[in-house]
């Protein structure tokens, strides 16, 4: 294949991951170009890049999703490529069909993969011929209350409704018995007609106690696919992620192959070209199931480049100027491991609603294996238009053990005020028993953490009542006198907030 040159890419995306891609690219020597909306017209992003472009007022829905704006900045700047981040139009096939037919280069699978993969039926169709483990379930949507009853009493209670168009937990419900399933059925249909414009829905076996475990793939357009391990995804509010880590504490190495290989062939079953990446799930028996694939690169990334030590933007960039990857599966180890925990402007006493404000305070941790990927400044305002992430805090460590340290370190060097954020809830995270141990599963947050014990308190007396909580749930951690201590000293978090 006839390589493509990249001289100029625009990034079809804002904030944190805008900037993350600019970076990549500008030492790549290639120059960047960025679209906004009016409310980011002040944002870092739109400073870092070589030339930015408005394009709409601050809904999404006029501005960062619109095709045609986009494009129309492409041609008019004479943009080689797009890149275009996760959320928006990363995952739009129509969109890059429409750069396509401008001449544009979409940094990202084919829109054949993305159609696919973008509608969970067709994509564990798909991925059931390159033999796959599937959840055990429906083949293709439920017609109704009747087939949905015929199914549930095949496969047995609890069961999983999900949307087939979509994920984020939309459209999404656990059926712990019968009596149970027409009031199920009828409220994930409506959301996931709502969310998505399709009210189609499947039913899966509710595996009791998961954990999420997704692969990190990259394949070139030569034929050669690689796994770069896998992530830990488990610790989630509202079926969204908050923290992971890589590599999970549980995968063996034979597992870890074994899940590995399974990714490759998820890819390989819609001919994938770029970064993507494969979820699974994990039972407390060690087997897994495929739940789907993200045609795109993933929020949580960092923690793959921090142990494996590529840069997967950049790797992104080549395959799509028709590179073969410069690597092979047996070139690449696990260096150490890795923790990321994202900042949301949310309140965890609040059951993580927005907390939406201005950011009186911000100062982000820095020190020996501290990355921090953010899009906000010092008396910047979270805009009410977009998602809450204020920024991802990342920690590398030669020992799993090192990396919690530090990332207890790290946040509480991290500095906020005028909003709440997800910081206290994270340090609770890191000192909880289950967590520190590796022996946690998607229910964390419903089995261990216990909101009404942070009300009424700010932000340090939120992270050492959380250790309590943590005492009062493991019998075997004793907290010393006076509570708000850990090791027999005062948290550092506590105490610079008092």
């Amino acid at each position: 294949m006839k390589k493509r040159n990249i001289g100029k890419v625009l990034i079809a995306n804002r904030g944190e991951i805008a900037r993350r891609v600019m970076r990549s690219a500008k030492e790549m020597g290639i120059a960047t170009v960025a679209v906004y909306s009016e409310a980011d017209r002040n944002a870092p992003f739109v400073r870092d890049a070589d030339e930015a472009v408005c394009i709409g007022p601050p809904p999404s829905k006029e501005s960062y999703l619109v095709i045609d704006k986009v494009v129309q900045v492409c041609k008019e700047l004479k943009v080689d490529a797009v890149h275009p981040g996760y959320g928006f139009l990363s995952e739009n096939g129509d969109f890059a069909d429409a750069l396509e037919k401008a001449g544009v280069i979409f940094i990202g699978p084919s829109p054949h993969a993305m159609h696919v993969m973008g509608d969970k039926l067709a994509a564990k169709e798909a991925v059931r011929k390159h033999g796959v483990p599937l959840v055990p379930g429906t083949d293709g949507a439920v017609s109704g209350l009747e087939e949905a009853e015929k199914v549930a009493r095949t496969i047995s209670f609890p069961i999983l409704i999900k949307a087939a168009a979509g994920g984020g937990g939309k459209g999404m419900r656990i059926v712990e018995q019968e009596s149970e399933l027409r009031e199920g059925l009828e409220r994930a249909i409506s959301e996931a007609q709502n969310a998505f414009g399709d009210g189609s829905v499947f039913i899966e076996k509710f595996v009791k106690g998961p954990r999420h475990i997704e692969v990190q793939v990259l394949a070139d357009m030569h034929g050669n696919t690689v796994y770069v391990f896998e992530r830990e995804c488990s610790i989630q509010r509202r079926y969204q992620k908050v923290i992971e880590e890589a590599p999970s504490a549980v995968l063996t190495p034979q597992l870890r192959k074994r899940i590995g290989e399974a990714a490759v062939n998820v890819a390989k079953s819609v001919d994938y070209v770029g970064a993507g990446t494969v979820e699974f799930l994990l039972d407390a028996s060690g087997e897994f199931y495929f739940m789907e694939m993200n045609t795109r690169l993933q929020v949580e990334h960092p923690v793959t480049e921090m142990i494996s030590g590529l840069d997967l933007v950049k790797e992104q960039i080549k395959v799509a100027q028709g590179e073969q990857l410069s690597f092979k599966q047996e070139d690449l180890k696990i260096n150490g491991h890795a923790i990321e925990v994202r900042v949301y402007a949310e309140d965890p006493t609040n059951n993580f609603l927005p907390d939406i404000g201005t950011l009186t305070t911000y100062r982000p941790p820095h020190g020996p294996g501290v990355r921090v990927d953010d899009g906000f400044e010092e008396g910047m305002a979270i805009p009410i238009h977009y998602d809450p992430m204020i920024a991802k805090l990342i920690v590398h460590g030669a020992t799993r053990e090192e990396a919690i340290a530090r990332m207890e370190r790290a946040i509480d060097d991290y500095a906020i005020s005028g909003v709440e954020t997800t910081l206290p809830f994270c340090r609770f995270v890191m000192g909880h028993p289950a967590f520190r141990s590796g022996k946690y599963d998607t229910l964390f947050v419903r089995d261990h953490f216990r909101p009404e014990l942070l009300e009424g308190t700010d932000h340090g007396e939120m992270a050492a009542a959380a250790l309590v909580a943590a005492a009062v749930m493991e019998e075997d951690l004793r907290v010393p006198a006076g509570g708000m201590t850990r090791g027999g000293q005062p948290s550092a978090w506590w105490l610079k907030r008092r």
